[in-house]
């Protein structure tokens, strides 16, 4: 039996497909690198209750925070809830959206991010990075958790140009 060129490259091709789809990375292992990338960029120091604090509240990891971030002539803003809970969280959010809104600081709903969330750094991950740490937080216990949506600015103590106040925690 002889192989034409065209048969060779096909058969080629579809070695090399296989080959590719044998390195991709599975589910578990997308979670897995999510969950690192999590740690190593902070994301529960704004938004888990007490984060901040030396005691955070790891009942409610990424939950959102007990913490407002007060920057003048631009409002008052709460890290949100990470979680999918459906409610209060992104629960309702797809894997695209949420690495869309980490990477350009845009929600779905079209709007931008406070300046506190370092999205401009985090413009710098890589597609998969984005969408593994998508996959993470979707892989996280929902967590019931509303935190205040962004509010009108007030002034910081001592004329800072930033400050983080801690409120009293609501009752879980």
């Amino acid at each position: 039996m002889t192989i034409s060129t065209s048969m060779l490259r096909g058969l080629l091709s579809l070695a090399a497909v296989a080959a590719l789809a044998a390195c991709a990375p599975s589910h578990d292992q997308q979670v897995a690198r999510g969950a690192y990338l999590v740690k190593v960029v902070g994301c529960s120091d704004c938004h888990t209750p007490g984060g901040l604090t030396p005691k955070p509240d790891m009942t409610r990891f990424l939950g959102g925070s007990d913490a407002d971030f007060l920057l003048p002539g631009l409002g008052v803003f709460t890290p949100p809830n990470l979680t999918p809970d459906k409610a209060t969280g992104l629960g309702t959010w797809t894997t695209a959206q949420i690495a869309a809104a980490v990477t350009t600081g845009v929600t779905p709903s079209g709007r931008t991010l406070s300046p506190a969330m370092p999205w401009p750094d985090f413009a710098n991950l890589s597609k998969e990075d984005a969408t593994d740490i998508a996959l993470y937080l979707q892989s996280l216990p929902a967590v019931s958790h509303a935190v205040p949506g962004p509010a009108a600015t007030r002034a910081c103590v001592d004329k800072a140009l930033e400050c983080i106040v801690q409120r009293e925690p609501a009752p879980h």
